[in-house]
């Protein structure tokens, strides 16, 4: 048995309504002040402070920084940690997506090591277990409630940095169905996506074992099953819980067996472009499915990627036939909950490609990849993925 280290989220709480648990929690922990991270959109329309009430429940004092943006970036960390310097808080509470729950982890493990974000950029850079977190998440998708790592974008290099760090995990998920209805179709369809590709990336990385392949394939045919449905009817409230369950899955799966070339290239084409993190997976995870299964090594671990996405017959399949089964089945569905499926559609320019490859080969997901490409091979894939 190879030696390994699990990481996971401390308490969840799932189910329309958990986030009534929330009080009780908190006051358990004797938490007395705490700073809500969140966006301006969930700031005006009252879910920020229907967070912060359950602070009030549970004898504790709150304020809000709203000013998180999608893919945050440095300045946005920078602006958050000095609020919460201020304030003198012993805890933080993200309300939102991905880029809230990253934004509150950087500022955790900043207030606990001192220094700066970009200090931590890599695997295991902080000393120290950051401040206490709370994630309330809005999204189904990003995985970030329940994951040991954490993305920040560094403006200065126009790219975004990856840090792997079970120091930066939350203390308490709430998974509450409730707070995801009201999810607008292309954020469901782009961070379901996003969700599924943690799934697939998880289950053919090197450092996958059978613990994180239950999750990660589970994760699979649950996305597969009720994404749609929940892009096509946001309050069915059946297909937002099963979304909720599958995402966090895929995240427990990617948090400890890692992820891949998708994500190191939609790092640094995000990055550059500031593009949805979600919709540049999507439309890379198909073209770096083909390029890994072109390796018979490789293309033997899509096997139970197409088992994953129950594929009928999947289990008679070659690695070559499971390759191209699950590469078709992505596109459908990426299709069908209305990504776009290439990169030419993004606007992104192909002289680009060569000084994105070349961030996406820095990148610590690239480790995980069931093999490591070259330079030339990652501009390659960028080509297929634009169309050329």
């Amino acid at each position: 048995m190879a030696l390994e280290r699990i990481n996971a989220v401390g308490t969840s709480f799932f189910g329309r309504g958990s986030i009534g648990l929330l009080p009780a929690e908190l006051k358990k922990r004797g938490f007395k002040r705490g700073l809500i991270v969140t966006d301006p959109f969930l700031y005006k329309n009252g879910t920020g402070d229907k967070v912060g009430a359950c602070l009030l429940k549970a004898g504790a004092e709150y304020a809000i920084y709203y000013l998180v943006e999608p893919n945050p970036s440095t300045n946005v960390v920078n602006e958050c940690l000095e609020a919460a310097n201020a304030l003198e808080v012993d805890l933080l509470v993200a309300v939102g997506g991905g880029s809230a729950i990253d934004t509150a982890k950087a500022v955790s493990i900043v207030m606990a090591n001192g220094g700066r974000v970009e200090d931590f950029e890599g695997v295991d850079r902080s000393r120290k277990p950051g401040i206490p977190i709370v994630a309330v998440n809005t999204t189904a998708g990003t995985g970030s409630e329940v994951t040991s790592f954490y993305i920040v974008t560094d403006p200065a290099r126009h790219s975004k940095m990856c840090m792997v760090d079970p120091n930066s995990m939350v203390t308490i998920a709430v998974n509450d169905v409730e707070l995801m209805m009201t999810m607008p179709k292309g954020l469901t369809a782009s961070t379901g996506m996003d969700a599924m590709t943690h799934a697939i990336e998880a289950a053919v990385a090197k450092r996958a074992t059978p613990f994180t392949d239950k999750d990660a394939l589970w994760a699979m045919g649950v996305i597969r099953e009720y994404l749609p449905e929940a892009v096509s009817d946001g309050s069915n409230e059946k297909a937002r819980e099963m979304m909720a369950y599958g995402e966090y899955s895929a995240g427990m799966a990617f948090s400890n067996a890692g992820l891949g070339m998708v994500h190191a290239m939609a790092h640094s084409l995000g990055g550059l472009k500031n593009l949805p993190h979600g919709i540049c997976n999507a439309v890379l995870l198909p073209f770096v499915m083909e390029f890994n299964g072109s390796r018979p090594e490789a293309a033997k671990r899509y096997k139970k990627v197409a088992e994953g996405l129950k594929l009928p017959g999947a289990a008679a399949m070659t690695g070559e036939e499971a390759v191209k089964e699950s590469v078709s089945c992505i596109r459908r569905l990426s299709k069908e909950v209305g990504i776009t499926q290439n990169l030419r559609e993004l606007k992104v320019d192909p002289e680009d490609f060569k000084d994105l490859a070349q961030v996406a080969m820095r990148d610590s997901c690239m480790e995980d990849n069931p093999f490591k490409p070259t330079v030339r091979e990652v501009i390659e894939v960028y080509g297929k993925a634009y169309g050329l």
